[in-house]
């Protein structure tokens, strides 16, 4: 798919998502020149606006969540905006919703809405004549909640739209320094040799957050942290991590390496998991109460998941791939650390060599730093004094004068531009979806319940022991 889209259908348009990503990322894409020309932008929902009252909320939200020097000629972007008051799940809006559209438009569609308005939403596109063959449609997560309901998701997208026109979000693969991660790969000789079980000791993926519950009790109380982050962002991170070279930087070459990833993934034993529910305690300086204070009840939910990973095939055998995610901990990182096996034989006796550590920081900051030994300056009367020293790139000094982007512009451009290399392909959804059912299928027959950890600390004590068994420290 190369051709650009010319209407772009927002739904959801007044959501939460919309004011804090999506309306900021298409202003600056619109200020930076990026956007086509024609390309019209039409925002959709239940609540009755005109067209003025959607472009004032959306220049409140540009205002607040944009910086200033990013917005450009604002008043250009607005002017692009329409709005179109419609209930998915009743046939009458969809009818002036096409009139706004025009005829012989190119559409790109993006679903921000809960999963089960998905199909009601399609079958009203199509009806109206909204979903032909040049239209496509992005759906935004949660793409269900086990195999069976992301099926049924699927196939409801499938009625419709052919594999090649749908495109499934997962907002981590927009990050700068997550797609820096296949350039690092694939684009300098000095890691690719390295990058297997002879070179590589572990691997660790950490995604901890500091916030609690805020404004997604219903949700995130019947989701968790398995589903809520595992099966989505932190398996598609070790995904890029595991992947075997793609013939090109094509979609289609780089989904079909990331799909034999998950689908090599072993199946864990019972002590290969550890999961948590924080408690009362100390965040960012402030008292913060417990999972179930927050919630207004008791619940076995686990806002906490470690996870100690195989990948059986013959570059990833024998290394573990450590995995950990959760609320109210220490500190909000999100970063992917590879640790390389230890020098085969040290002529240095009295110096104590420490392996080489690759961190590729996503967020707060993006940077990538890897450790080396090096000599200490100066003289010695006997051997050498060897210190570990690390070699940065962060990512705004070693491209200054380049704005940090959202994480949604470069998807939104994407769909726009009819790109799907950074999203999520059918199959892969699926693989996910049926590792994440073992694991929850095997902590139902073990009666498995959370943990408790003190709200402020880096989870409960057994995901410490999970990698220390292993003579293995989390990188903190």
């Amino acid at each position: 798919m190369t051709t650009k889209a010319q209407t772009l259908i927002l739904f959801g348009a007044t959501g939460d998502l919309s004011r804090r990503m999506l309306l900021p990322s298409l202003c600056a894409l619109d200020a930076d020149e990026l956007l086509p020309d024609e390309l019209e932008i039409i925002g959709t929902a239940r609540s009755d606006m005109s067209n003025s009252e959607f472009r004032n909320f959306a220049r409140e939200a540009i205002e607040k969540f944009l910086p200033a020097e990013r917005r450009g000629g604002m008043a250009d972007f607005l002017n692009r905006l329409q709005y179109s008051a419609l209930d998915v799940t009743t046939p009458e809006g969809y009818k002036e919703l096409a009139e706004k559209v025009g005829e012989d438009r190119e559409i790109a569609i993006f679903l921000s809405t809960a999963p089960s308005l998905f199909k009601p939403t399609i079958e009203g596109l199509a009806e109206a004549g909204l979903a032909d063959e040049t239209a496509r449609i992005c759906l935004e997560k949660p793409l269900g909640s086990d195999l069976e309901s992301s099926c049924a998701i699927n196939d409801a997208v499938a009625a419709r739209f052919p594999e090649d026109r749908i495109f499934r979000i997962d907002h981590y693969l927009g990050k700068e320094t997550v797609q820096n991660l296949i350039a690092l790969r694939f684009a300098n000789i000095l890691f690719e040799p390295l990058w297997n079980s002879q070179h590589i000791d572990h691997v660790q993926i950490t995604v901890a957050e500091t916030v609690g519950l805020e404004s997604r009790v219903d949700f995130y109380d019947g989701a968790g942290a398995l589903r809520d982050m595992v099966q989505n962002h932190m398996l598609q991170l070790l995904a890029l991590v595991a992947m075997e070279p793609p013939s090109s930087f094509d979609a289609g070459a780089v989904r079909d390496e990331k799909v034999k990833v998950l689908r090599a993934l072993r199946e864990l034993e019972d002590e290969e998991s550890v999961t948590g529910q924080y408690r009362g305690g100390a965040s960012g300086g402030k008292i913060v109460p417990g999972y179930d204070e927050e919630l207004g009840k008791e619940s076995d939910t686990e806002t906490f998941v470690a996870i100690k990973a195989h990948i059986d095939n013959w570059r990833w055998q024998g290394v573990p791939f450590y995995m950990r995610t959760g609320k109210r901990l220490h500190e909000r990182v999100t970063e992917i650390v590879v640790k390389f096996r230890s020098v085969p034989h040290s002529i240095f006796p009295d110096a104590r060599l420490k392996p080489n550590t690759l961190v590729i920081g996503i967020q707060p900051e993006e940077n990538i730093s890897l450790s080396m030994m090096a000599k200490v300056p100066g003289i010695e009367h006997e051997g050498m004094t060897l210190r570990e020293v690390p070699l940065d790139i962060r990512m705004p000094d070693a491209f200054t004068g380049k704005h940090k982007r959202i994480a949604y512009e470069r998807l939104l451009l994407d769909l726009i531009n009819g790109d799907q290399t950074l999203f999520v392909r059918r199959d892969e959804v699926e693989a996910q979806w049926k590792w994440i059912d073992a694991i929850r299928a095997g902590w139902e027959a073990e009666g498995k319940t959370p943990k408790t950890y003190t709200a402020g600390s880096w989870g409960p004590s057994a995901s410490i022991a999970l990698a220390e068994r292993d003579g293995v420290s989390w990188h903190e």
